[in-house]
């Protein structure tokens, strides 16, 4: 019969390579932590062959999943995140029942301490939400695998929908009693604290920053966005980004020394052949220049600011802010897209389901960074 440790998992989400990053890290700060506990990766049809070879050394599990769309793209514009219509494919984490609980952990999270006490809590218990508390936050959630709650999930989702489009206003929906019922089933906040300091009361966040276990790196702009110098081994937080530098400096340090080093360098050119827009709206080569970073510290402190020209192109595609006399211009646009055309594209039969799956090869789009002052669910 199987032990405890091995019938409960921590349970993470890659939709494509770039978040696969985040969850490499995820996986890692978790062993650092020293959990007794399984850990879970669900995939989908985005993540390439090498990542995925890269999270079966942290992870236990790799799990392939569908791509499920909300198909509410009204509500995602006004939460400000087009780019959540596809984090109903959390929802499969419900159908691991080989575990009997598990906690879901997004993929922009990072464990700082032991949290395996969470395996003590029961169905649904989460933190609330910086941004409306009486709301829970669905980056860090304990829960119990099972297939009736999933089909009931889906089905809540055809017959009400999400008041967000995201996964957190269906979640909030469908355990509506979260906020009154149960006192237990509130996560401290320390379990899920937003990283952007203009969510955070600040003498609060000072008094209690050392008890912080996870936290969580809200909104549109990820850690792998950020510029880290090679030669300082020193991360930059992008200006307006409101990340706090000494997480985003944990979270470079652990992808440095854990992550890093084992990355494919050949990742360099588009790896999802079939998606023929995709050099120009995904981190082209982001994955290849990550993985030659070298932490030079004999070049002095002006050294290689990295962050990578590619990730800092991307989100300025993503905030409208393109080059179009540069390398953006048409005729560099026109010569990708040929380049792109050129090679042969690999058939993939569409899957069927009760929301729309997207192309095997299209990814989560990070899109324009929330203002501060649209107070979006911190996802």
């Amino acid at each position: 019969m199987a032990s405890q440790e091995e019938r409960e998992a921590f349970v993470t989400l890659a939709t494509n390579d770039t978040y696969a990053l985040g969850c490499l890290v995820l996986g890692s700060s978790l062993r650092r932590a020293g959990t007794t506990r399984q850990l879970a990766v669900m995939v989908t049809p985005g993540v390439s062959q090498s990542l995925r070879d890269q999270l079966s050394r942290v992870f236990n599990l790799v799990y392939d999943v569908d791509l499920l769309d909300s198909q509410d793209p009204t509500n995602l514009q006004l939460l400000g995140r087009p780019d959540l219509n596809v984090t109903f494919t959390k929802f499969h984490c419900w159908r691991l029942t080989q575990y009997d609980k598990a906690v879901f952990l997004d993929a922009d999270t990072l464990v700082l301490q032991n949290v395996d006490e969470l395996f003590n809590r029961e169905e649904l218990s989460a933190a609330p939400d910086a941004g409306w508390p009486d709301c829970f936050n669905s980056g860090v959630f304990v829960f119990k695998p099972s297939e009736q709650t999933y089909n009931a999930i889906l089905q809540f989702a055809l017959d009400q929908g999400s008041f967000d489009g995201g996964d957190q206003g269906l979640l909030n929906m469908f355990f509506r009693q979260w906020a009154t019922e149960d006192i237990s089933r509130h996560l401290p906040f320390i379990y899920n604290v937003v990283s952007q300091a203009f969510y955070s009361y600040l003498p609060a966040f000072k008094q209690f920053k050392n008890n912080v276990k996870i936290v969580h790196f809200i909104g549109a702009t990820k850690p792998w966005h950020q510029p880290f110098n090679t030669s300082s081994g020193e991360v930059t937080p992008l200006p307006d980004s409101g990340h706090n530098a000494e997480f985003l400096q944990l979270w470079w340090t652990i992808f440095m020394e854990d992550v890093q080093q084992t990355l494919d360098p050949n990742l360099k050119t588009n790896n999802h052949k079939n998606n023929r827009m995709s050099m120009l709206t995904t981190s082209e080569g982001l994955i290849g220049q990550l993985a030659t970073l070298k932490i030079s510290r004999d070049q002095g402190q002006e050294g290689s600011a990295s962050a990578l020209s590619s990730g800092e192109r991307k989100l300025n595609w993503e905030k409208g802010q393109i080059d179009y006399l540069g390398e953006d211009s048409f005729v560099n646009i026109q010569k990708k897209l040929e380049e792109s055309l050129s090679k042969p594209a690999e058939p993939h039969k569409p899957a069927t389901s009760p929301f729309s799956r997207r192309s095997p090869t299209e990814e989560t789009a990070e899109t324009a960074e929330p203002t501060k002052e649209s107070k979006e669910p911190c996802e």
